[in-house]
């Protein structure tokens, strides 16, 4: 990491991160260097851009950015979350063996059982709450421990700690998806994790107008290995994207203060109301991890699922459709709140009789909290749960 950021509070290295006025023009906002090739001086002499799939000045100070919010050396930037994700399976080899956690993203495991297992990669799926799964399931092809915490969308909380140390004595890599939690909430890599990805679509960009993707790490030769694929698949983001999510990040502290508040109203009120069953949200005491989550994390965040008494789909379906404020969506982490149907939507690639076995009903419904006024969301939910 940048030294001149050791000392700095977490806000204002998201606001300084990466951004260094224009040397050529004194712009203090990072240029949008919108240009596919660089002209070279002599053959291989250039000013350390020769082509832009392989260098970005813009995309260089976000991924600068990136390192320095997650508490890294090294940050790579791709043109979506599942990019990143694929780049990380890249590092492996055909009969290597994965260990995911059995309730992840839709699209996670679409890219390992639908993409990666036809190409002789083996993914295990256990839950990883009880590191004992991780533990058990490790054996001498174990290349890979791939973990959310908080998972998507059952909210479930992993000692990313205790994980770090089964991967380092089984010479695994361990990367966490920390989309959920943001680096606002928890840095992975201070808990020993290997790589960290990012949907930067989400909250990093966190205005809803872009798809990215992020990866950090602290190991030279990692990233040295990671950028290798990123210049040679050439999974890359735009300038413009570039610029977006830089912009974003640097309001992350504000927004997610304000995600922070208003999920804690929202989750209490769910638990409160007659009409609903289980609400899914790590800050509650009673959470099977919370006290993991506690020590881990700085906040609980926005995001959580709930189930109502008449667990059934149509039912569900009256409260998708009912909300005002809260948008039928995909997707999460923008300043708005967005309502989700995870068993139709963003998890619809699982099949139904593994959603069902890892509690992930066909009624389950997901919020994303945005940053409104909490009374006005309290009363959409009201009258659309009736």
């Amino acid at each position: 990491m940048h030294s001149q950021f050791f000392s700095m509070k977490l806000a204002t290295k998201i606001i300084h991160a990466g951004a260094e006025p224009d040397p050529s023009t004194g712009a203090i906002m990072t240029p949008i260097y919108q240009t596919s090739t660089y002209v070279q001086s002599a053959p291989g002499v250039n000013k350390g851009y020769e082509y832009a799939r392989s260098q970005n000045p813009t995309r260089k100070a976000l991924e600068e950015a990136f390192a320095v919010i997650e508490n890294g050396k090294h940050g790579l930037a791709f043109s979506s979350g599942v990019a990143a994700t694929d780049a990380v399976i890249k590092l492996l080899s055909s009969g290597d063996e994965v260990i995911a956690g059995s309730d992840m993203y839709g699209g996670t495991y679409r890219l390992f059982t639908k993409v990666f297992e036809r190409f002789g990669v083996k993914f295990i799926f256990v839950d990883t709450a009880d590191v004992k799964n991780i533990a058990n399931a490790v054996t001498p092809k174990t290349k890979l421990i791939w973990i959310e915490t908080p998972t998507n969308p059952l909210m479930s909380i992993t000692d990313i700690s205790a994980v770090a140390a089964v991967s380092k004595k089984a010479g695994a890599l361990l990367c966490v998806d920390n989309t959920f939690a943001t680096p606002y909430l928890q840095n992975p890599l201070d808990l020993g994790a290997d790589i960290v990805m990012h949907s930067a679509t989400k909250y990093l960009g966190g205005h809803s107008d872009v798809i990215q993707g992020a990866l950090v790490m602290n190991d030279d030769a990692l990233r040295e290995k990671l950028y290798f694929i990123q210049k040679s698949c050439g999974a890359v983001p735009g300038p413009m994207d570039c610029f977006l999510v830089l912009r974003g990040i640097k309001t992350l502290h504000v927004r997610m203060k304000q995600h922070n508040e208003n999920g804690y109203v929202v989750a209490h009120f769910l638990r409160k109301h007659p009409k609903i069953d289980k609400v899914y949200w790590c800050g509650f005491h009673d959470h099977p991890n919370y006290n993991i989550a506690k020590v881990q994390m700085r906040g609980f965040g926005g995001m959580m699922s709930f189930t109502l008494k008449d667990d059934s789909v149509e039912a569900a379906v009256k409260v998708l459709s009912s909300t005002k404020l809260f948008s039928l969506a995909e997707s999460l982490g923008g300043v708005e709140s967005l309502i989700n149907h995870p068993a139709s939507m963003t998890h619809a690639s699982i099949p139904r009789e593994e959603r069902i076995k890892n509690g992930l009903t066909d009624g389950l419904i997901r919020l994303s909290v945005g940053i409104e006024d909490a009374d006005d969301l309290i009363e959409d939910l009201k009258q659309a749960i009736g």
